[in-house]
């Protein structure tokens, strides 16, 4: 992964992370243990499905830049899908609290897009590739004299 993808990636999954730390403490104070562990994988999982969409989405770009956009609008989707997936799978839990787990899961996600959406914004990412600096030697159109 090119420096430029890692800073991004940093950008958006620390404070996911933070939001996460306090969603557990919230989640502990509030539903004590249960709700705890509710508020940790919530947040364990949005910043998997995060990370992994976004290292897929960088591979895409260098690899098929074509297909970038799309594949950008049909992951964000499915992970949307895929984290209500989770909430409708784990909704009758009792390995830790639904409601705590949602909550976590939703703020994770919402910080998680504003960071990254903050970092490509503020990222030096070049638009077009840069000449060669090498000393090549020009050839004018035209007769030569």
């Amino acid at each position: 992964m090119p420096s430029n993808d890692v800073r991004i990636l940093i950008q958006a999954a620390v404070p996911t992370a933070v939001v996460g730390a306090v969603a557990v403490a919230i989640g502990g104070a509030v539903e004590g243990g249960k709700g705890a562990v509710g508020a940790l994988v919530g947040a364990v999982v949005v910043i998997l499905f995060m990370g992994a969409g976004l290292y897929v989405l960088q591979w895409t770009a260098k690899s098929l830049p074509t297909l970038f956009q799309a594949m950008a609008l049909m992951m964000y989707m499915a992970q949307i899908a895929l984290m209500f997936i989770f909430i409708v799978l784990f909704k009758d839990t009792t390995l830790f609290h639904p409601k705590v787990f949602a909550l976590s899961l939703l703020a994770g996600t919402l910080t998680w897009v504003a960071a990254q959406a903050r970092a490509q914004m503020k990222a030096k990412i070049l638009y077009v590739e840069p000449e060669s600096t090498k000393d090549e030697k020009k050839e004018t159109p035209g007769r030569s004299s």
